[in-house]
């Protein structure tokens, strides 16, 4: 089964906007609801029979069930009997609304922190409609449940085998998208080790090194335009909170965010294409990007956002044949890659000088050549067990 999202412009009518807008904010309503619900539920279990807070407890019965996605889902049934806007909205809408509230419980689970936070006004911004029986792109328009038909830009066209099986509104600075989930029956396999290996190193004054000795430069989309964001802010910042003024500021400013976001993933996939064409094995670091994104360089890591790019060379990988494999990072730029001695150097040194082999090099490229080492081991060592499982 293979699964693709595409997304596209849509450009729905005054009615239409404002009925998409009534149910966000529903959708956040239920959401919010549904949340209160659970943490006074696990508040009420955090105390002792014998030892309460003098100060305030929650107090719910102790044959009360834990109110999971059914049980939500059922007591949602009965509220839209009593309340006419919920009444107004498509029922998988609302019922998607309590499925992204159970997911975050469940990565949080996973996780062991997280714990989901209320959407304020504004901060819930998309809706999904889980199932079509037939496409809904008709011509230059797409038809959506109890919404009717919206102009969509089709700006490149839906592949031949694709069905479309979920539809999700998105409402964005720039206006509204509909990201289109296809799927379709054919099975592609994994890519195969095969072809020239290159390792890939991820850094801050170079975005990129590969074992070829290739720098890619940072082009730290964030601090270009971290002057006009301040200068924006500033401004924001005297204006009356919910006056026109302060409202047409704050778009502004979510605009150049967007267009921020847009030329990060756009430099990640014309660089992903740029390695893929390189080689036939990539092999790239398995990061921390949680404990880089804390440190002292937190702000140059998040601009550069190596962790989304990680996962769109990842898809690029697939989409091209190319084989990816992640290794581990520890002690690779503390190695020299010519005669494996181990060169100790602090960040700022960022040139590999070897004094046993004498090797001088720019150090996120001998941290690829490191890369690039391990993965072919990693590589070898796997066929070697594939070997010997197909001759037992």
């Amino acid at each position: 089964m293979e699964s693709k999202t595409y997304t596209y412009r849509i450009h729905p009518d005054l009615d239409q906007e404002a009925k998409m807008l009534n149910w966000l904010e529903q959708c956040r309503r239920v959401y919010n609801y549904a949340l209160r619900q659970r943490k006074d539920w696990i508040n009420s279990r955090k105390c002792r029979v014998d030892a309460c807070s003098l100060r305030q407890e929650y107090i719910i019965s102790a044959d009360e069930p834990y109110p999971d996605y059914y049980k939500q889902q059922n007591a949602l049934t009965e509220a839209k009997k009593n309340i006419p806007e919920l009444k107004a909205v498509h029922s998988q809408v609302l019922q998607d609304a309590l499925k992204r509230l159970d997911r975050a419980f469940k990565m949080r689970q996973e996780r062991q922190f997280g714990f989901p936070r209320f959407k304020k006004v504004g901060r819930y911004r998309c809706f999904v409609f889980p199932q079509f029986k037939a496409s809904p792109i008709t011509g230059w328009q797409i038809k959506l449940p109890k919404i009717g038909k919206s102009k969509i830009v089709l700006h490149r066209a839906i592949p031949e085998g694709f069905v479309v099986k979920q539809v999700q509104i998105v409402l964005k600075a720039s206006g509204w998208y509909a990201q289109l989930i296809l799927q379709s029956d054919i099975s592609i396999p994994e890519p195969m080790p095969h072809g020239e290996p290159l390792g890939i190193d991820w850094g801050i004054s170079s975005f990129v090194a590969t074992s070829s000795g290739e720098l890619i430069d940072n082009p730290r989309f964030y601090i270009q335009s971290q002057s006009k964001l301040k200068w924006l802010q500033r401004r924001l910042n005297k204006k009356l909170i919910g006056s026109k003024s302060y409202q047409e500021l704050a778009k502004k400013i979510s605009l150049l965010h967007e267009k921020i976001g847009n030329q990060r993933k756009d430099f990640h996939y014309k660089t992903s294409h740029h390695l893929c064409r390189q080689a036939g094995m990539i092999f790239a670091e398995d990061l921390n990007i949680l404990g880089l994104s804390r440190g002292m360089v937190a702000k140059h890591v998040l601009d550069s956002a190596p962790g989304q790019f990680l996962n769109i060379l990842d898809w690029v990988c697939h989409k091209t044949g190319t084989y990816h494999q992640k290794v581990d990072a520890k002690g690779s730029s503390q190695l020299c890659p010519e005669c494996g001695a181990d060169v100790p150097k602090d960040l700022s040194v960022r040139i590999h000088n070897c004094s046993y082999c004498h090797v001088v090099m720019p150090r996120d490229v001998a941290s690829g050549k490191i890369i690039v080492n391990r993965g072919i081991a990693a590589v070898e060592g796997l066929a070697v067990k594939l070997g010997a499982e197909e001759e037992s």
